[in-house]
């Protein structure tokens, strides 16, 4: 839903979609509603707008036409171009498509993929020597028709910093809100994913989506880890050991662990200290506690440990980041109001990965971010991946 947003607070950062026949709604509607919506409340970052190698009606798959008003020239002056998928996967793009992305890049916007977008980009050469991701179901005719890309079929989003790939059709939500991360911060990105009704970051994989074999007759499903996970952010700062986390689920530690596999794609240590990394960049970003009341209140027991994990998880020290980041609120409470419960599910409502860094410096993978700054890869720049996956 549009509303009146707060005033720019600056020039507005151009995206601008390319187009084509037969267009997919959904890959583009991704991201309007994270770049092209103002909301009540919230700054608008964005001017969001469309075009197209032929200005015109372009035929989508929904049996409707999108009316384009604007020719490949609108990205000459974009900041972030985005390919909102291309069917069919793998068909030939015209050069005056290909020169147009390869120019914009080379003059420094970024460029995006959506879904069987990352087709568009490794036609233009964008993603040779560098990971890349696309639809699970495509990612080997991507793999076998440009060898030169490392197709990494494992993940959300793999984020570059001036080229970044998304996963099928939703997990181009994933990766807008890890760009809108990165560029302003995770409390704004939160802030416009609850908006949308949706989590700031899916926990695990794309391959937890994909096709796989169906319980066999009589053996039940598992439950939903929900009320586990629930529990589990309502108590970060107390010690959550295997054991405890499967007492309080019922089951046994090697039971729990399986579960988590199956469905956040992620082991019980990885996905809370994931938890822990983020309630502790939230406090970082809200309040002026200091590193170490930061570390007992999300479980992390000292700075040292915080510190360690913190620039392991996200390549920069807490106070860089409570620098770059940092709301100026009031010591020791948060910024938005709220209580803490635990940590507090209400104060700290933002629980998504970090993808820090400039252009260049190492992708970032849409799973968990591990490594340094630079490239993003929903797991986490090029020369060390940043994984939705942490070690613990």
């Amino acid at each position: 839903m549009s509303e009146a947003a707060s005033p720019p607070a600056g020039p507005l950062h151009r995206v601008v979609a390319v187009l084509n026949e037969p267009h997919s709604p959904f890959e583009l509607a991704c991201a309007v509603e994270v770049f092209g919506t103002a909301r009540e409340g919230l700054p608008q970052h964005y001017a969001f707008e469309v075009c197209a190698e032929r200005p015109g009606p372009v035929r989508t798959t929904a049996g409707h036409a999108v009316l384009v008003e604007r020719d490949l020239g609108a990205l000459r002056s974009a900041d972030t171009v985005l390919v909102p998928g291309w069917l069919p996967a793998g068909a030939v793009v015209s050069d005056a498509v290909l020169g147009a992305l390869r120019a914009a890049h080379a003059r420094g916007a970024r460029v995006v993929s959506i879904c069987t977008g990352a087709f568009v980009l490794a036609q233009a050469g964008l993603l040779d020597g560098r990971g890349a991701t696309t639809h699970w179901r495509r990612t080997a005719q991507l793999a076998a028709e440009y060898p030169r890309v490392r197709v990494d079929a494992d993940v959300l989003y793999v984020d570059h910093g001036d080229v970044a790939t998304s996963a099928g059709s939703g997990a181009g939500i994933d990766l807008c809100l890890h760009l809108l991360r990165a560029d302003h911060g995770s409390a704004h990105a939160a802030a416009v994913a609850r908006s949308m009704v949706l989590p700031p970051h899916r926990e695990g994989s794309q391959l937890q989506y994909a096709v796989r074999p169906a319980y066999s007759e009589g053996r039940a499903a598992p439950e939903s880890l929900a009320p586990l996970l629930e529990w589990a952010l309502d108590n970060l700062h107390a010690p959550l050991s295997l054991e405890r986390l499967g007492a309080r689920a019922g089951v046994s530690g090697r039971t729990l662990a399986r579960r988590f596999e199956e469905q956040l794609g992620t082991s019980p240590g990885q996905w809370l200290l994931r938890q822990r990394l983020d309630a502790a960049r939230a406090l970082l970003e809200r309040t002026d506690l200091p590193v170490e009341a930061v570390a007992v209140r999300v479980g992390l027991s000292s700075a040292v440990n915080l510190r360690r994990r913190f620039r392991s998880a996200f390549g920069v020290t807490p106070g860089a980041y409570r620098r770059t980041f940092g709301e100026r609120g009031e010591p020791g409470g948060d910024a938005a109001g709220g209580g803490w419960c635990g940590v507090g599910t209400e104060a700290l409502p933002d629980r998504e990965p970090l993808p820090l860094g400039s252009p260049g410096a190492g992708a970032v993978r849409g799973r968990v971010p591990l490594a340094p700054p630079g490239q993003a890869r929903g797991r986490g720049p090029e020369t060390a991946p940043r994984r939705r996956r942490e070690a613990g």
